[in-house]
């Protein structure tokens, strides 16, 4: 059997055995050279180690919009000053007096520095890598040896958060030993700590996969050291969210209906309930959890939406009952959306923020919780999560059913099934910034179209002369030219249509990110069978990485795979 299908273990048990080395801990900090040095109101300061390190840290984001916001600096230096000497609290008392510029320029040039770097030495940095990666980055898991996913505890510096952060600049601190919890199984090897160093406590919980945690101090939430995709454990947990899907595919018809029903309900709680599921699987919002107020950007999902998020318009754009959608969802990215809705979803969205304020709950009966508990109801393990997972896959399938075309060759096909999973990010928002590299590498391939359209002409008059010379001489050797001429220039054409459609491609794609849906939203079967249906070898879909994490897939897929 494959080792997808090993026999199961009872409800709650994870593993019989781990046994790992702990965490990679990034190595300690490295004091200035002499010669590069801090200033404080002109003139030049010697910090103590402590201060000094957290100095760089700032000094390495002199280039980054970051630091010219007020809030990332008030937070750095309050941080900062916590961490001083009484005698460098004296004198350094304003930021504005600091003056990083020099070991910013340390750091600059010493990138540059490892960038120039002979083959040799890189290959030598690479060596003493994958050494590490060798000692720490694996465990054995049940028998397995398998690969885990982030073994180096992350290295201190300045916090950044996504959006207006409000603790954007706080002071990360280094993870010792001592705030690590290690979990293995009894029985093991126990993982030394560092010398003259002891871990926070170990404990043998078969219950959790995580191979170690500790608690980083911002925003006081539990990190983990958990296993890599492509482990056995991860690979079977991602199975089962996309079986959890397909399930919904069976029962979405009576959900549907009992929502639509639900509309016209005597309680505003369940009409509230009824239309924002209605917005989770019509808009696949995320559901949006209750927050604490202050301690992270401010952005909602769909229960936590506000009044202020919403303007509703009778007609629009030559369309009836349009809602439109600004907020802020999740990492601070935009949702801006104008939607037709259904005529009784309009109505009760009238009635939800009559009587309001800009800021106050547009679904204030509603919480998450009351929500999952009732699809949980529905169906075993539906959440409004799971709708975002069906959506996105259908939509998927159904894009490649209605744009691949069996005719086209490689190149073509491959352009639809990046304009199906563009469908699919629009649909769940995964936007990017415009590549900082976008202008210049269009312009090279606009250079690269160009030339060939050249050589593509040049092939054409090629051609031309040689047919008149065959209808001049009409002998074997002319008309045996005129064939390879032609067939020179078939293979030009072929190129340039190549590089049109990579064009086309990039174009449409600058501003999605076609990746976030790829790996976490998209059944991997599904495109797996397309690749075997029409023959298009599964790593021009998958790079390396994706196809150890989608190995399942790729082992139980057949080109006749429905999601």
């Amino acid at each position: 059997c494959s080792r997808w299908e090993e026999e199961r273990k009872e409800d709650g048990v994870k593993w019989m055995q781990l046994e790992h080395r702990g965490p990679y801990f990034v190595p300690l900090y490295e004091p200035l050279p002499e010669e590069v040095q801090f200033y404080y109101d002109g003139k030049p300061l010697k910090l103590s180690p402590a201060t000094e390190e957290i100095a760089t840290f700032y000094a390495k984001m002199l280039d980054h919009e970051y630091t010219t916001k007020e809030i990332f600096q008030n937070n750095f230096f309050s941080d900062w000053r916590k961490e001083m000497t009484s005698e460098e609290q004296e004198i350094i008392k304003e930021l504005d007096k600091c003056d990083f510029r020099e070991i910013h320029k340390y750091f600059v040039d010493k990138n540059e520095a490892r960038k120039a770097l002979p083959k040799e030495e890189k290959q030598k940095l690479k060596e003493e890598a994958d050494k590490i990666q060798e000692e720490y980055g694996y465990c054995i898991l049940d028998g397995h040896r398998e690969k885990i996913g982030n073994f180096k505890t992350e290295p201190p510096g300045l916090f950044r958060g996504r959006g207006e952060h409000p603790k954007m600049g706080m002071l990360k601190k280094r993870i010792m030993p001592e705030d690590v919890i290690i979990n293995c199984s009894r029985d093991s090897k126990i993982p030394e700590p560092p010398e003259g160093h002891k871990w926070k406590e170990v404990r043998f919980d078969n219950t959790v996969t995580w191979l170690a945690s500790w608690t980083e101090n911002i925003q006081n939430t539990l990190k983990y050291i958990m296993l890599n995709p492509s482990s056995k454990l991860k690979g079977e947990k991602d199975w089962q969210k996309y079986e959890v899907a397909r399930r919904l595919k069976d029962v979405v018809h009576t959900i549907r209906a009992r929502y639509r029903k639900d509309w016209k309900s005597k309680e505003i709680k369940k009409r509230q309930r009824a239309v924002a599921l209605y917005f989770i699987d019509k808009l696949a919002l995320r559901a949006g959890n209750e927050k604490e107020e202050g301690e992270t950007a401010d952005t909602v999902g769909c229960c936590s939406l506000r009044v202020e998020h919403i303007q509703l318009h009778p007609q629009l754009d030559g369309q009836e009952h349009v809602v439109e959608f600004d907020f802020l969802g999740k990492d601070s990215i935009r949702y801006y959306n104008k939607v037709s809705v259904e005529e009784p979803v309009f109505e009760n969205l009238q009635l939800f923020v009559k009587n309001k304020d800009p800021t106050d709950d547009l679904f204030d009966q509603l919480t998450t919780t009351f929500l999952n508990k009732h699809l949980q109801h529905l169906m075993d393990g539906l959440t409004a999560k799971v709708f975002r997972t069906y959506n996105a896959s259908i939509t998927l399938q159904e894009q490649l059913k209605a744009l691949t075309n069996p005719e086209d060759n490689v190149a073509g096909k491959l352009l639809s099934y990046n304009r199906a999973n563009r469908a699919v990010a629009i649909l769940c928002n995964h936007q990017r910034s415009i590549p900082k590299t976008f202008a210049r590498s269009m312009q090279v391939l606009q250079e690269k179209i160009d030339a060939k359209k050249k050589q593509v002409e040049e092939a054409q008059e090629e051609v031309k002369k040689a047919e008149d010379e065959f209808k001049e001489t009409k002998d074997a050797k002319a008309e045996a030219k005129v064939e390879k001429k032609k067939k020179l220039l078939k293979r030009l054409e072929e190129q340039l249509a190549k590089l049109n459609v990579q064009a086309t491609d990039k174009e449409e794609n600058k501003q999605i990110a076609l990746g976030t849906s790829k790996l976490n939203y998209l059944d991997p079967r599904i495109s797996v069978a397309w690749c075997k249906k029409f023959g298009i070898p599964i790593e021009r879909i998958y790079n390396k990485t994706q196809r150890e994490k989608f190995a399942w897939a790729i082992d139980m897929a057949g080109e006749d795979f429905e999601f």
